[in-house]
């Protein structure tokens, strides 16, 4: 098992990178509404910071999220105090009998446990047999196509107290990108300099429906969560248990 957002990635995340979750929230909520999830639990898996688990509760549900970075779980507790929060891999974790589970923001893709389709489809059939009658699995991956062109993508972005340096590289045969990061965060008068290398596979939508449909779930794919529109290589999924 691999450990990442660590202090200081965690903190810019949440700061920097938050609007996909706070502006996905809107579209999420809609969709619970549609299929008539009007309260109960939601396990929210990659739940980060917890801004998504924050709407959820606002909103009247209860929440379990999980994730398996120690600077998320702590972020997340103090954002949403009301919903419940638990330090394990999505791979690993007991999912309790619940109304939706969700995964925002590529989670699934992310190797902090290697893992391919054979896994992934392991935790599709625990996710089905977790929900309720009805219940819906909402979530989104990212597809082969990350990086284009013959160079690495270089990019760089900054905030008040922060900054990123990003380089990433995709493997076109294995369909595996790895994302490195020199981070900088202010803390008092000094900026602390860190380093993260994060493993990321990226699936074809088309795969992640079969897989899906052989557990039992009906599915739709979809490209935002209302409003909220992905990029070109995202892709969402509504799996629904019959």
């Amino acid at each position: 098992m691999l450990t990442g957002y660590q202090e200081d990635l965690a903190y810019i995340h949440d700061v920097g990178f938050g609007a996909f979750s706070t502006q996905s929230a809107p579209g999420l909520l809609e969709i619970l509404h549609q299929k008539g999830i009007n309260n109960g639990l939601v396990v929210d898996l990659g739940c980060g910071s917890g801004i998504w688990a924050k709407a959820l509760t606002q909103a009247g549900y209860d929440v379990l999220g999980i994730d398996i970075s120690d600077a998320f779980i702590d972020l997340a507790r103090k954002k949403a105090p009301k919903a419940n929060f638990q330090k394990a891999s999505f791979l690993r974790v007991t999912l309790p009998k619940c109304d939706a589970v969700t995964s925002i923001g590529e989670c699934l893709n992310y190797q902090f446990d290697e893992h391919g389709l054979v896994e992934i489809q392991e935790l599709f059939a625990r996710i089905y047999t977790s929900l309720k009658p009805g219940g819906v699995f909402i979530f989104d991956i990212a597809e082969p196509g990350y990086v284009r062109g013959m160079n690495p993508q270089k990019t760089y972005s900054q905030g008040q107290d922060w900054a990123i340096l990003l380089e990433k590289t995709e493997d076109k045969i294995t369909n595996h990108l790895t994302r490195k990061m020199t981070i900088f965060r202010k803390v008092d008068n000094f900026y602390h300099r860190s380093e993260e290398i994060h493993h990321v596979q990226l699936y074809k939508a088309s795969e992640v429906a079969t897989e899906l449909r052989k557990i039992g779930f009906k599915v739709k794919m979809i490209r935002g969560y209302g409003d909220f529109r992905f990029s070109q290589i995202q892709v969402g999924f509504i799996a629904t248990k019959a």
